[in-house]
């Protein structure tokens, strides 16, 4: 299928612009936060695909990305900065929103929000989506939040305070090394992406707080195997490998180079082309809403998820979400075949389980068993 958008159309190229190689830079040796351009990456079209889908719907549960150091992941995902699209979010802590009293009556908003709307002050703001990274080394206090303990100490008070996921929402939460974080955290993490929200106790004292974040998790096998309950909470993976043609190899070394002595310059090549797929993405966004499945479509999914012996049900969940994404991000309406061949593989590939699919053979074997004896005859 030929690609609408020129979004697509980028993805499917594998060195783009390699005028920029050649440019002459130079070097001013001023430090900033420049990052390197998102579609700039050569290559890696699946690892691309799967973060722009995940952008623009967030139900398609997160992207684990699985590969040897030096392939680009890290660099891919903060890339996505320059295309993030723009969300509406609560200037509260709480979440309160204008929709919310609409719906809900004043009664769903906090007291603080409530003489606000009353004084016809705004509960929302349009801005960017942002990127946060969670450090390896945080707490369970730090990612769901805790007492905060300056308060307690200086003012002996008991104070709650948010932590990590709260400022997380509407936002893309990226875990790197994501097979090295501890258990608790990040099944923490991976209940309240699903719940879209999560509640904090503390003895007395309970907030509650959403957490409609985009989740994205890095990882390199050698260093440690991720569970595989913790692999089937995340909607895509990806194995991200190393380039394997010399040309495309040495395109991306001459990026890298560009890239390291003048990153102002290098970025500003790339302006328009990532300004246009940051719209592209916004569009989407709104498209998504009114996508739905050509006639047999599901139906098909599902016949290769029971294929394949795939027990959880985030299987087809993940696998047509992602087919939704993908036609949206592809200016059209209706899903296709083609769209769910494309990000079949992303959802489906690390869900097979031979040992479940045995073991259930086995306790099907063991009830036919029992079946037969308590319907006998005596």
């Amino acid at each position: 299928m030929t690609p609408k958008s020129h979004l697509m159309d980028i993805l499917r190229k594998h060195s783009v612009a390699q005028k920029v190689a050649k440019t002459p830079l130079d070097d001013q040796g001023l430090a900033d936060n420049t990052r390197f351009p998102f579609l700039s990456l050569v290559g890696q079209t699946e690892m691309k695909l799967a973060l722009l889908l995940s952008l623009v719907n967030r139900h398609v549960g997160g992207v684990l990305l699985i590969g040897p150091r030096g392939t680009g992941k890290t660099t891919a995902v903060r890339g996505l900065v320059e295309l993030m699209p723009m969300v509406t979010r609560s200037r509260c802590t709480y979440g309160c929103t204008e929709q919310a009293v609409e719906n809900l009556g004043m009664d769903a908003i906090c007291t603080n929000c409530a003489e606000k709307y009353a004084g016809g002050e705004k509960l929302t703001a349009t801005e960017p989506m942002r990127l946060i990274e969670l450090p390896l080394n945080s707490r369970l206090e730090d990612v769901v939040g805790g007492i905060n303990e300056r308060v307690a100490i200086e003012q002996q008070k008991v104070q709650l305070q948010r932590g990590i996921l709260s400022y997380a929402d509407q936002n893309v939460l990226y875990i790197d090394e994501v097979n090295l974080l501890d258990d608790g955290i990040i099944n923490a993490i991976l209940d309240a992406a699903a719940q879209g929200m999560f509640t904090v106790r503390r003895g007395p004292m309970t907030a509650t707080y959403q957490s409609r974040l985009f989740l994205v998790g890095s990882m390199n096998p050698e260093e440690g195997k991720l569970r595989p309950q913790i692999q089937d909470r995340f909607g895509l993976r990806v194995v991200v490998k190393g380039l394997t043609d010399p040309a495309e190899r040495l395109e991306a070394y001459r990026r890298a180079a560009a890239y390291r002595q003048n990153r102002h310059h290098y970025s500003a090549v790339w302006q328009t082309e990532t300004a246009q797929a940051a719209a592209e993405i916004q569009a989407a966004r709104a498209r998504l809403r009114h996508v739905t499945f050509a006639p047999g479509v599901e139906e098909t999914g599902l016949r290769w998820v029971q294929a394949l012996h795939i027990e959880s049900h985030r299987a087809e969940i993940a696998m047509l979400e992602a087919a939704r994404a993908h036609a949206a991000l592809d200016e059209r309406e209706v899903v296709t075949l083609d769209d769910l061949r494309t990000v079949a593989p992303m959802a489906l590939r690390h869900r097979e389980s031979p040992f479940i699919t045995e073991y259930i053979s086995n306790e099907t074997e063991t009830d036919r068993a029992i079946q037969t004896v308590i319907n006998g005859k005596p």
